[in-house]
């Protein structure tokens, strides 16, 4: 049965709402043309209603739908203040079928506005949407829950990690669930390491007021590299529901910790100098536009974590992520233990097999060893490469189509947002306590020297 829905996106004349959001949408509903979909806009400019059709009109031109010319036609945009209860009030009043509000506006900003809302009358069946982080450590985080819980059922908030709707994250799923040649060893009987990294070439990008208080390790490993970790690590579920699915990647968060418990050891971070990307000049990270170097934010961070289970005791699993790099490299790498013996003859070292996800272009590759064509006894190196694709929706269609469909699947849990922040809690503590150093890395480069290379 198809569900009438008012997608009401407060922080409309945002970056997120024109860059990521909208073309998003228009694609959703260019493929999906069956759904009925109000949209209407809230910020604080001073649009009027036809501004923000064009706004709206270009935005799904650019993900190459113009299918949704009816709702362009309908949308509607009024200028509100999200944090005023009068504000609220009159934005969620009269809102035909169900009611989706998507906080496309800073996390603090969305606190006070949910905040507000605890008096506000919300329709029945009415959907949050809020982007991450969610809070700033675990106390903020657990009590931004306690505000939701006193909304909607906690079945009705989606805490939007829109890495859970890339098509690299949800083929891992079935690579390992379906195949039983990978199913069986991915234990740390066979897997010696794992690394999840999301690292970037771009740099701050004009976006100091957000990431200056936030840093790599907020930004990224926090949220994004914590919920990958729980899709690698998580024991295999029932069904992929909303209730299976999000129980095992709970309970593998529950089980993570930083490891050997000590940050000073188990944790990293750096910030980049000035330095060139390819032939673009870039300045170090103090002299960028906003940004405050008291604050003494972090641009690359690092962290080994374990998962204190049975099936991966002892396993590392490191977390890096940062910018101003030499290159793009985001990716899910398992290392595989070498064969347990190799019999005498073969000349050549054995090497244990590495299965990598690359996100983006989304591709799957397997190193194995393999008789050599000129010596059938030397040992060499082959690689085995199978493209995934990009999935018919980008990662925030993904995020839109379970919003709209009210299914939670693929958002984060109240008591998972809260374990993210528990895991990383004493990595923040030794870096403000100074116990950790910042170092340096030219921009353009691979990371500070002394860092041991991931591969």
């Amino acid at each position: 049965m198809t569900v009438e829905t008012t997608l009401l996106i407060l922080g409309a004349s945002g970056d997120l709402t024109s860059r990521l959001l909208l073309p998003a949408l228009g694609q959703l509903l260019a493929r999906e043309n069956w759904r009925r979909v109000h949209l209407r806009g809230a910020g604080m400019e001073d649009w009027s209603d036809d501004h923000w059709r064009d706004v709206v009109r270009a935005s799904f031109a650019a993900s190459g739908s113009d299918a949704a010319n009816d709702v362009v036609r309908s949308t509607s945009y009024q200028r509100a203040d999200i944090t005023r209860v009068e504000d609220l009030r009159k934005l969620v009043s009269g809102a035909p079928g169900r009611l989706a509000l998507y906080f496309a506006v800073p996390p603090a900003v969305a606190a006070r506005a949910c905040r507000s809302l605890t008096d506000v009358h919300l329709p029945e069946g009415t959907v949050l949407a809020l982007e991450k982080p969610f809070g700033v450590d675990e106390a903020s985080a657990h009590a931004l829950n306690e505000v939701l819980a006193q909304l909607v059922p906690e079945r009705q908030v989606f805490r939007v990690d829109h890495f859970l709707g890339r098509s690299t994250v949800l083929n891992l799923l079935g690579t390992r669930f379906a195949n039983r040649v990978l199913e069986p060893v991915w234990s740390a009987e066979n897997v010696e390491s794992v690394v999840i990294r999301y690292d970037e070439s771009l740099a701050l990008e004009g976006r100091a007021g957000y990431y200056d208080r936030a840093g790599a390790l907020t930004d990224m490993i926090q949220s994004h590299l914590l919920q990958v970790l729980a899709f690698v690590a998580m024991e295999p579920p029932a069904t992929l529901d909303e209730v299976d699915l999000r129980d095992a990647t709970a309970a593998t968060l529950r089980a993570t910790s930083l490891w050997a418990d000590d940050p000073r050891q188990s944790s990293r971070r750096a910030i980049y100098t000035a330095g060139m990307i390819g032939e673009r000049a870039v300045p170090s990270y103090v002299d960028e536009d906003g940004v405050d170097p008291a604050r003494r934010t972090e641009t690359l961070a690092e962290l080994t974590c374990e998962v204190r289970n049975a099936r991966w005791q002892g396993v590392p699993f490191t977390l890096r992520s940062g910018k101003a790099l030499a290159a793009r490299d985001a990716e899910i790498i398992l290392r595989f233990r070498p064969v347990r013996h190799l019999p005498a003859g073969f000349a050549g070292e054995a090497p244990g097999s590495v299965l990598r996800f690359t996100l983006g272009p989304d591709r799957m590759s397997l190193e194995l060893n393999v008789n050599g064509a000129d010596d059938p006894f030397r040992l060499e190196k082959t690689v085995l490469t199978a493209e995934l694709g990009e999935g018919a929706l980008r990662a925030y269609g993904e995020v839109l189509s379970g919003i709209l469909d009210g299914d939670a699947t693929l958002s984060v849990r109240a008591d998972a947002a809260e374990q993210c922040w528990h895991i990383v809690q004493p990595a923040l503590d030794a870096w403000r306590e100074g116990s950790v150093p910042l170092e340096e890395y030219p921009a353009g480069s691979t990371g500070p020297a002394s860092w041991a290379t991931l591969d």
